[in-house]
């Protein structure tokens, strides 16, 4: 028989699953930027380039830790309701 219980859903992780998700998209879409720029010869040391190269640093290193945070959240609340699978 199907377990007919809603499933709760929590928007904090909802919002930490997306923040993750765009924050690492981004990222990737600036490294990508940089790359074919890179190869067809533009300048990059001005304009809004240098911004763009920095991008992936610190967003790849916030979307690692909101992964961090993200799964201690989860952790914390499969354990409070007693679904720890």
């Amino acid at each position: 028989m199907a377990n007919d219980t809603p499933v709760q859903t929590n928007r904090i992780e909802r919002v930490l699953a997306f923040m993750i998700g765009s924050i690492a998209g981004l990222s990737i879409f600036a490294i990508v930027a940089v790359v074919v720029a890179n190869l067809s010869g533009a300048d990059l040391s001005g304009g809004a380039w240098p911004v763009v190269s920095v991008l992936p640093l610190v967003g790849l290193t916030l979307a690692f830790v909101l992964i961090v945070v993200f799964t201690v959240v989860r952790v914390t609340r499969l354990r409070r309701t007693g679904d720890g699978r």
